[in-house]
């Protein structure tokens, strides 16, 4: 068994303790500016799929940011935050999945190759992560609870986060240079614009949590994960209050948003599609 952390280690702890408990008020601050947005473009929707990723991504991270800061039982709390991590930040994933599906016209080929992309891409960082802290039980009448030692592991997973993030960022990028760049349209601009900031800054602390997972003292491995959780939820959910308030105020008969509403999505002009024959008009869908 290994010993005790040293002081060091114990006053880096400590810092990694004020960053999550930081992520956390970060996380309540943005619930209570952007609850009115929730009732308004969430509250009386029809329950389906969007709604329950929405939901699954904007109040599960409450109890995986409070485990990891506040949580006196670590050593019984490990699993249960792990896991309560893994599905915040899949279904924050799949929010961003569904919008490139709904960029790139609701493509069925893309989305199968999305989900198995997901699929494989949540496989593989699990199977990097199987142990994700080795647990150091304390000692002591004053050591109450468990110390942390994560591994190495964390920095290959958020590689392979990071990669995923990439792909839907090059999706988008791709998309909009190939069929819409002539296009001003106000859906598109928010589907693109808005989607491509968001996800440069979820993508950002992923690579921010590979690099400190990778470069500096294992202390420190956990630094950014609260963080990671609350911005995946935060952002998640802001583009998905856009979408909907640019689809009321915007009104286009040929577009909508099609990622949360069943709606109209504008078809790239023949001349867009390199020559292929698609109409101009809105395709129902």
């Amino acid at each position: 068994m290994s010993a005790l952390p040293s002081v060091s280690d114990m006053t880096k702890l400590q810092t990694v303790k004020y960053a999550n408990l930081g992520s956390l008020a970060i996380f309540v601050f943005d619930y209570c500016i952007t609850f009115s947005e929730e009732v308004r473009w969430t509250w009386f929707k029809p329950w389906d799929v969007i709604r329950i990723i929405f939901i699954i991504s904007r109040y599960l991270p409450f109890a995986g940011v409070g485990i990891t800061a506040y949580c006196d039982d670590q050593c019984a709390a490990t699993l249960e935050g792990y896991i309560i991590d893994v599905i915040s930040i899949v279904s924050a994933e799949a929010l961003l999945v569904i919008r490139t599906w709904a960029f790139w016209q609701k493509s069925k080929r893309l989305l199968i190759g999305l989900l198995v992309y997901s699929v494989l891409s949540v496989a593989a960082a699990i199977a990097v992560d199987l142990n994700p802290a080795v647990l150091i039980p304390g000692e002591g009448p004053s050591a109450a609870g468990c110390y942390f030692e994560s591994t190495r592991n964390s920095a290959v997973v958020y590689m392979i986060l990071a990669m995923f993030e990439s792909v839907m960022l090059i999706l988008t990028v791709y998309k909009r240079v190939r069929d819409y760049k002539d296009l001003q349209s106000g859906i598109i601009v928010t589907l693109y614009h808005d989607g491509m900031f968001y996800m440069l800054c979820i993508l950002a602390i992923t690579l921010a949590n590979a690099i400190i997972g990778a470069a500096l003292p294992i202390a420190y491995s956990n630094l950014f994960d609260s963080l990671q959780l609350v911005s995946h939820s935060v952002l998640a959910s802001r583009i998905l209050f856009r979408l909907r308030r640019n689809n009321e105020h915007v009104h286009e008969p040929s577009i909508s948003v099609t990622t949360l509403d069943t709606a109209n999505y504008l078809r790239p002009s023949s001349t867009s599609m390199g020559g292929i024959g698609t109409t101009s008009g809105g395709q129902g869908i």
